[in-house]
């Protein structure tokens, strides 16, 4: 580049830069320093999520009180302990009710698994045996790794593919315990499961973390086959930022804007979504949640305003993204997630349903938080086992469109 090119954009970094300063509070001075030693050469790596942890600890505090006050809320009165134990034994049912006319009805007869009383995150050690290999980069990007989970041997062969996006509000986007109970439930069935880390803010800034799902769905089309996985067929699903991503990637099949780092030739479009627990919707400013979300995003992850850059919110949003063509959704979510408000989902839903030629279902559990399947195994059982049935009722109408017979 020529210093006559390379002068101006300096000029333009320094501007950008001194009005930041301009703008920057306390908090957002305490984020950048914490993100700082990821640039150290070595180790800055391995201090990469103290950024990220920072900005977890300053915004998630503002959505404390709000979470504590819901809680005590749930917890008064004298049946408060059976009114919960009432809800959780319900998942069942309405997984079942959502999933009619999409999933055999012989199939939804079948018996549910038992209960489990455990917090799934206890049981990720024996749910890891599952992984076959680990560290897998996905793209040049040293942050761009996944692990492959299967089964030594595979009863279908090619196996369906899912590809999982872990959550973290875009500041964390760890594979470690996210999607774990989900995969390992997918993996004993013969699946292949693709659990991905991707770049997170604030040390990168949007839309770095889409591209990164764009490019792992790219990989998969590109090299599950050596895994024993079938290229053409790859799911998605991710929780909370992660069901965000999971959801625009499905809505944005081989957008160009975000493939720039991709051949042209890549192919970024899935088979079906599962969206846990998501957030859709990057415009509204409608309620004092709304604002302080869009000030998140704002302040930390996209590190510009709306008012300046409407277009780039509105195209991250899947809720603005959905059109007919969209692929078959599963959307999930609990009536008390303290963090992204039940409407959300319910509005999503609603929308998807009124406009894509595909299957919608739509679960949403009583009583449920967010971060559910983490925390709450009866709920999980119940789930993981709704998206094994709606993901291998999909797969298998694929494989049976694709013989040329009738499903």
């Amino acid at each position: 580049m020529s210093s006559d090119s390379a002068e101006p954009k300096r000029r333009s970094g320094v501007r950008s830069y001194a009005k930041w300063v301009r703008k920057a509070r306390p908090a957002d001075y305490l984020i950048e320093l914490s993100a700082a030693p990821s640039a150290i050469p070595v180790i800055g790596r391995t201090l990469a999520p103290l950024g990220g942890i920072a900005a977890l600890g300053v915004w998630g505090a503002r959505y404390l009180p709000d979470t504590l006050s819901m809680r005590a809320r749930d917890r008064k009165g004298a049946d408060s302990a059976d009114r919960r134990r009432d809800e959780r034994a319900q998942a069942s049912d309405l997984a079942i009710a959502a999933l009619q006319g999409i999933v055999a009805p012989d199939e939804l007869a079948q018996p549910w698994p038992v209960p489990n009383p455990k917090a799934p995150f206890r049981e990720a050690a024996g749910q890891r045996r599952y992984v076959y290999r680990t560290a897998v980069s996905y793209g040049d990007n040293p942050y761009q790794l996944l692990d492959v989970w299967r089964r030594e041997r595979l009863p279908i062969k090619p196996a369906p593919v899912l590809l999982y996006v872990p959550g973290g509000a875009w500041v964390v986007g760890s594979r470690i315990l996210q999607g774990h109970a989900l995969m390992s439930h997918l993996a004993e069935q013969g699946w292949i499961c693709l659990g991905m880390q991707y770049r997170t803010s604030p040390q990168h800034r949007w839309p770095r973390h889409i591209e990164d799902v764009k490019a792992a769905i790219a990989w998969a089309r590109a090299n599950v086959a050596k895994y024993g996985g079938d290229p053409d067929f790859v799911a998605i699903a991710g929780c909370s930022a992660g069901g965000h991503l999971a959801s625009l990637a499905g809505l944005t099949p081989n957008d160009p804007q975000w493939q720039r780092e991709l051949p042209a030739d890549s192919d970024t479009s899935v088979d079906a979504v599962v969206s846990l627990y998501g957030r859709y919707d990057w415009v509204d400013r409608s309620t004092v949640e709304r604002v302080r979300f869009m000030r998140f995003l704002e302040r930390v992850v996209v590190k510009r305003s709306q008012s300046r850059y409407p277009d780039l919110y509105r195209d991250a949003s899947p809720i603005t993204r959905i059109n007919s063509d969209a692929p078959p959704f599963l959307v999930v979510h609990g009536s008390r997630d303290g963090l992204i408000p039940v409407g959300e989902a319910r509005a999503f839903a609603e929308k998807l349903r009124s406009v894509s030629s595909s299957q919608v279902s739509y679960v949403e559990l009583p009583g449920a938080g967010h971060g559910f399947d983490l925390t709450d195994g009866p709920r999980t059982g119940a789930v993981n086992t709704a998206i094994g049935l709606f993901l291998n009722s999909i797969a298998r109408n694929r494989r049976l469109s694709n013989a040329g017979e009738v499903s």
